[in-house]
């Protein structure tokens, strides 16, 4: 197929899937005799893998190694959960992060929340921040 069709077929654009040639994340595509990419069904599954993958927050790095171990012969089980072990914790620690701020952030909104002007300070911005 040629690439247009798999940009539909994949829900993506050309361009993307010229990029994902590059970056080694597409396996080159045979060429017609007048230089058309000319693609396998089996592209429209590898994109799907790799949307799949960003969508869990893997990097394009990352679903490339996942490829690669693939494409070596090997299945990349082990690597997949040690990646999806690590995102979760990235995760995690961002949803602490995230919870801190939304704390210090209530806590400002109640110190304001009753606004006393005459305790400002000229000097000051504003109190509250």
């Amino acid at each position: 197929m040629r690439i247009g069709e798999l940009a539909e077929r994949s829900g993506t654009t050309a361009k993307t899937l010229r990029f994902y040639e590059e970056q080694r994340l597409l396996l080159a595509a045979d060429r017609t005799p007048s230089g058309y990419r000319d693609y396998g069904p089996e592209a429209v599954a590898r994109i799907h893998f790799v949307h799949r993958g960003q969508a869990a927050g893997l990097t394009l790095a990352q679903i490339r190694q996942i490829l690669d171990i693939r494409d070596g012969g090997s299945a990349p089980c082990e690597h997949v959960r040690d990646l999806l072990d690590s995102r979760l914790s990235d995760i995690e620690r961002q949803i602490e992060q995230l919870t801190a701020l939304r704390d210090t952030i209530i806590s400002l909104r109640d110190d304001a929340a009753h606004p006393d002007p005459d305790r400002c300070d000229p000097d000051q911005v504003c109190r509250y921040l």
